[in-house]
């Protein structure tokens, strides 16, 4: 059957499916982009108020790019460090404006599943030949969506992951979610009345916790009964806060350099080997547990331990993953944490992104599973070489276009995720998840490159 005719559905209109219909229209290939949110990058909202760790030659697509300065778009000065909402405000939403990519573009729409036309997933023959089929829910109700190839950019935010040390919540966890907020609250901004003179509870070893803390500290200064506590599973503060004024992602070294010099001056009181597994309330608030260790109480926690990928609307469709970091299997062997916290990246693209069911790539955030060594710049690779292939340049999807510096530091949110993880690797990728923290790896921000 000749599907050609079809676009490529994008799922998801953050910066790297935008980037993947840039890619796509440049290539001659019809895009159709669906957003789940009211807006494109929905989630870069949830963190629009945290500072990125890469600048912005690192977090501009290319093609994107010439699509805008086409448009007459003056670009953002390349070694500045835009936050998440400046990411949104200079390059995501312009993109998205653009009459070739706006008219391709459906928000609102929500992908419930991925299977392919007729087949489900135990059925062979005629597989390949037949279209995917997206059933979608839309303004005007639920409907089937035919498509060529699927991409698949619909990112880990809203999947964060458990306080609980078993991978599954804590007891009490949901029961009290009232009180636990996951990622980066706006301490700051709208969120403020939450934390203003708490007890608060940070858990989370990486650089989304890192921004968390600097901004309850700071609110101190305006509401100074509020009282910041810090847990992490592991218990070396060198492995955590990474190499300071060695780090080669400035921001990030900095922020390092901010929390220990917050440690030396009491502000923040640290416990250390926490591997929670039960919340309870009392009259005092919430108590968190973690075997013999109780720490005290609080009255919010927040929850930084990195994301993981809702692999459900792909259920149809064959999909390999590795077992452990739930990431493709060619993939997983260069991005495990557990093997690799240091070092540069080695660029990838639709090869080790590929799975069984043909024309399927996931790419983004998502393509990382739980690994937490994302970087925007990454994933435009990605969309780089998989739109090759989707065109049938094979000689260009295999190119390596993507030249980024060595960290020089180790990342940061290995201790949350060393038990969860236990798969061997080669070398290591650079730390970010999407342009945010690397817990995030993110329940934290999305790329560990957020300051």
């Amino acid at each position: 059957m000749d599907n050609t005719h079809l676009p490529v559905a994008i799922i998801g209109a953050g910066p790297v499916g935008l980037a993947a219909a840039a890619h796509l229209l440049a290539r001659g290939l019809i895009p159709l982009i669906l957003e789940a949110g009211p807006k494109v990058g929905s989630s870069i909202e949830e963190w629009a108020h945290v500072k990125m760790f890469s600048s912005w030659q690192f977090n501009v697509d290319k093609e994107g790019a010439n699509l805008l300065l086409a448009d007459g778009w003056t670009p953002p000065p390349e070694n500045e460090y835009p936050t998440g909402g400046e990411l949104l405000d200079r390059f995501v939403r312009p993109l998205a404006d653009l009459e070739h990519i706006k008219r391709r573009l459906q928000l609102n729409t929500r992908v419930l599943a991925v299977t392919r036309a007729g087949h489900d997933v135990m059925k062979t023959q005629g597989r390949s030949a037949a279209p995917f089929l997206l059933r979608v829910a839309a303004p005007a109700g639920e409907q089937d969506v035919l498509a060529s190839a699927v991409i698949d950019a619909s990112g880990t935010y809203l999947t964060p992951n458990w306080m609980g040390a078993h991978g599954i919540p804590a007891l009490g966890e949901i029961e009290h979610a009232a009180h636990i907020a996951y990622g980066i609250p706006e301490v700051l901004g709208r969120a403020r009345n939450r934390y203003a003179n708490k007890r608060v509870l940070v858990v989370g070893g990486g650089h989304s916790a890192f921004n968390a803390l600097q901004d309850l500290v700071r609110l101190i200064q305006e509401a100074p009964q509020t009282k910041v506590l810090w847990a992490i599973r592991g218990n070396s503060l060198e492995r955590i806060l990474g190499g300071g004024a060695n780090d080669q992602l400035e921001e990030r070294g900095k922020l390092g350099l901010k929390i220990r010099q917050l440690l030396n001056d009491g502000v923040i009181e640290l416990f250390k080997n926490v591997a929670i597994d039960q919340v309870v309330g009392n009259g005092q608030g919430l108590v968190v547990k973690a075997g013999d260790q109780i720490l005290p109480p609080v009255d919010q926690i927040i929850v930084a331990t990195g994301f993981r990928p809702d692999m459900s609307l792909l259920a149809e469709l064959r999909v390999a993953l590795d077992p452990a970091t739930q990431s493709a299997v060619l993939l997983a062997p260069m991005i495990d944490p557990n093997e690799h916290s240091c070092g540069t990246v080695r660029p990838h693209g639709a090869i080790e992104l590929a799975h069984p069911e043909e024309g399927l790539f996931i790419v983004g955030m998502k393509s990382y599973g739980r690994a937490p060594t994302f970087l925007l710049m990454t994933g435009y690779e990605q969309v780089r070489s998989v739109v090759a292939a989707l065109a049938g340049d094979w000689d260009a999807a295999k190119r390596v276009e993507l030249v980024l510096p060595e960290t020089g530091v180790c990342n940061s949110d290995f201790d949350e995720i060393d038990d969860r993880l236990k798969v061997s690797a080669s070398r290591t990728s650079y730390c970010g998840n999407g342009g945010a923290t690397s817990d995030d790896a993110p329940r934290s921000s999305p790329s560990c490159c957020k300051g």
